[in-house]
């Protein structure tokens, strides 16, 4: 199923009792994450009128946060809210929390989870941020959550969407997508995550919202592959759009809804990643299609780029659902040093020559 509606006012779910429901106003937010999206997204719900505590992991970005309502490593020239309250002590942080948003890099979510889960409130719900798969298991963050957390699918949501963190925490407008098997949940964690310049839109496909945000990664490293090459528009917009035709079929074979990768999670993610310098997976393959290493891509890269530590993962999942996945099988080609970037051309020939779906040469 796709997005439900946009909240543009608190709603009342008769289908649940009132007593079952934490009001809106009296949600207690907490932030894991003080990353460029944590903060932004902190920013998003104190500026939506709510009070917002942030776990951060240096006492001296706490400060900063607190003091100067500053994070100018990740948010340069973003003044902060006063809601914003920054901490280093997590476990305290989530004990007082109804909903976590945990914002931090995929491979670390498991040790993050293990750290505080023994803390949560019997009422607490997780939302993941995060747009990555476990590499060790391929397992998608809200199956991580579950897991370590032991939550129902009941109490963990995902958001999703265009979310170039610089440009929503200087207010530009946009929109995200909350998933949740729980309606009731989606709709609680919109009600906090929206304002005048953000919208939130609910739906129930979770497997849709988390793919769409981890697989339209790596077609923005391929894009950036061809940037750095010196390719043009037409390379650049055939293969986005090729690549959107690639990860709905996987995500399809996974059990989303195709619905899902057609809205804000699939295609609406996909542009903004694919076409935005301050994209870090677009700009992780730009450097490789200028010519720089794996290695060398990590090094210069302040910050995670989700989509590099997500290309053998995801290839394992689709060879072993017999999903072709050309332009994921070149990036990785391109990764191993088995291709030269410049010969990067997925949307000129699929594997077995077979026709992409919906489209004849």
């Amino acid at each position: 199923m796709s997005e439900w509606y946009p909240l543009t006012q608190p709603l009342t779910l008769p289908a649940f009792a009132e007593s079952d429901r934490q009001p809106a106003e009296q949600e207690r937010v907490v932030v894991v994450g003080g990353g460029n999206w944590g903060t932004t997204f902190a920013k998003v719900v104190a500026d939506g009128g709510r009070d917002v505590t942030l776990v951060v992991r240096r006492p001296e970005l706490a400060a900063e946060i607190n003091e100067a309502h500053r994070n100018t490593l990740y948010l340069p020239g973003v003044n902060l809210p006063a809601r914003i309250h920054a901490t280093c002590d997590t476990r305290a942080a989530v004990a007082d929390g109804s909903i976590i948003f945990l914002s931090v890099p995929a491979q670390s979510a498991r040790e993050n989870l293990e750290e505080f889960a023994s803390a949560l409130s019997p009422d607490a719900a997780i939302v993941s941020l995060m747009k990555g798969v476990e590499r060790s298991t391929g397992k998608r963050m809200s199956e991580v959550i579950a897991e370590v957390a032991h939550l129902g699918g009941e109490r963990v949501a995902a958001a999703s969407g265009p979310n170039i963190a610089l440009e929503i925490a200087r207010e530009q407008p946009t929109a995200i997508v909350v998933a949740s098997q729980s309606r009731e949940l989606a709709v609680r964690v919109a009600q906090v995550a929206r304002n005048g310049y953000l919208r939130s839109y609910v739906n129930e496909d979770v497997i849709g919202t988390e793919f769409g945000g981890v697989l339209k990664n790596l077609i923005a490293i391929a894009i950036g592959i061809c940037d750095g090459v010196g390719f043009g528009e037409n390379t650049k917009a055939s293969i986005m759009t090729r690549g959107l035709a690639e990860i709905t079929d996987f995500a399809v074979a996974l059990g989303a809804s195709r619905d899902t990768m057609m809205g804000l999670a699939g295609m609406g993610d996909l542009i903004a990643t694919c076409m935005s310098p301050l994209s870090r997976n677009f700009t992780a393959g730009r450097l490789l299609g200028q010519g720089y290493s794996y290695q060398d891509v990590n090094s210069r890269m302040e910050q995670t780029a989700e989509g590099l530590r997500s290309v053998s993962s995801i290839l394992q999942i689709a060879n072993s659902r017999r999903v072709p996945m050309p332009i994921v099988q070149q990036i990785a080609d391109v990764l191993q040093g088995k291709m030269h970037p410049s010969d990067l051309a997925p949307h000129l020939a699929t594997e077995h020559d077979e026709q992409p779906q919906g489209e004849t040469a």
